[in-house]
């Protein structure tokens, strides 16, 4: 029967960041940086008020885009946080996790053979969905441009296929994030353009040397935004995401999500209704402290001799591999057999990926130094 399975579903792969942590998951004294997980725990004001909804009989379904109350602090958050508004009873999908959002919007937008670009290297989220929406990724060149998916190498893609453009910024894997001009820039591009913008921004909370700027603020009407709580309040297990679409997009794509999740947990969206009210500004000590453990990281890699991008947000570097007859996955192996660390292959990333790796900085500060220090003695021993 086999033969009978979705050769879509068939020809895409499980991500390659979890292929290399399962990988190295269980080995002796290994220490790994390979999951963008934070390690903060969620604050205990939230989880007190998950508690509370437990208590309180709280475990029904909600509305299929999520309690109102909670919506309308979706809607409050973005607008005090980056001056977008959105109306609270159709602009806003409270979804199970940014994955789920993701998920939904491409269905809703995407058909048979239109073309979504997307900047390489970028998480690897993105493809397989394009992919079984029946659309074509298109893969936009920007290590030539310190990682930065500007208008100038946007334009050189665009096609009359192109259905979509994906602004993952702060990104993943390279932590690096656009300035209020380049965004600008390219809403210019786009504003007489059939082409809708997928911004996820899940690591807006997380950047560090800048304000955080939403295409949304001057492409509304194209743009659909992807947020959540899994960064920003340190909640992945609670999987809430948020969405937020004009009126006649987002009435669209709840229809995907009616038929996909029915709504997110209810108990998930008393605890987000808490970490965006009460806990609105809960996400700036994580990010002093991730912060420092950038300036960290950065100051030990360059003192390497490492050819590296300072990131802008996220909790990521990702550096070129030093060894010059080894791809990445080979590399990261080789990390992993000598030093026993455990670091990402850019090969992860999508093709273009190829010749980096990623390092997590979401670990304790003492973690961090240790995993320097292994990476330092992997390059400063003369077999390598």
């Amino acid at each position: 029967m086999e033969h009978l399975i979705n050769k879509k579903v068939k020809n895409i792969e499980i991500s390659g960041i979890r292929k290399f942590s399962n990988l190295v998951a269980g080995k002796k004294d290994m220490l790994s940086l390979t999951i963008g997980q934070p390690d903060f725990p969620t604050p205990l004001h939230i989880k007190e008020a998950a508690k509370h909804a437990i208590d309180a009989n709280f475990t029904s379904y909600t509305h299929n885009a999520g309690d109102l109350d909670l919506r309308t602090a979706a809607s409050s958050f973005v607008h005090k946080k980056y001056g977008l508004t959105y109306q609270p009873e159709t602009e806003v999908i409270v979804t199970t996790g940014a994955s789920e959002a993701i998920d939904i919007a491409f269905r809703t937008i995407l058909e048979e053979g239109v073309e979504v670009i997307l900047p390489g290297p970028v998480y690897p989220g993105y493809e397989p969905i394009i992919t079984l929406s029946g659309a074509v990724p298109v893969y936009a060149d920007i290590r030539e441009n310190a990682f930065r998916f500007t208008k100038d190498i946007i334009e050189k893609y665009v096609t009359d296929k192109t259905r979509c453009i994906v602004l993952p910024y702060p990104s993943n894997p390279t932590g690096v994030s656009l300035s209020q001009q380049e965004i600008m820039d390219i809403a210019a591009f786009l504003e007489d353009k059939e082409i809708f913008v997928l911004a996820d921004e899940i690591y807006s909370e997380l950047i560090y040397d800048q304000e955080h700027v939403s295409i949304a603020k001057y492409l509304r009407e194209k743009t659909i935004v992807i947020n959540g709580l899994s960064k920003s309040h340190s909640m992945t297990g609670w999987r809430i995401g948020l969405l937020y679409a004009p009126k006649y997009l987002s009435e669209q794509i709840l229809k995907v999500h009616q038929y996909n999740v029915t709504c997110a947990s209810s108990i998930s969206q008393r605890a987000a209704y808490e970490a965006l009210t009460t806990g609105i500004d809960d996400a700036i000590p994580m990010r002093e402290d991730y912060k420092k453990r950038r300036n960290y990281i950065f100051n030990r890699l360059s003192t390497l001799g490492l050819d590296v991008v300072m990131p802008d947000g996220a909790f990521y570097f990702f550096i070129k591999v030093p060894i010059p007859h080894m791809n990445s996955f080979e590399f990261c192996l080789d990390l992993v057999e000598k030093v026993n660390l455990a670091v990402v292959p850019g090969s992860a990333f999508s093709p273009l990926g190829e010749g980096y790796f990623r390092i997590s900085f979401a670990y304790s500060m003492e973690t961090l130094e240790e995993a320097c220090n292994r990476l330092e003695l992997y390059l400063t021993t003369p077999t390598n």
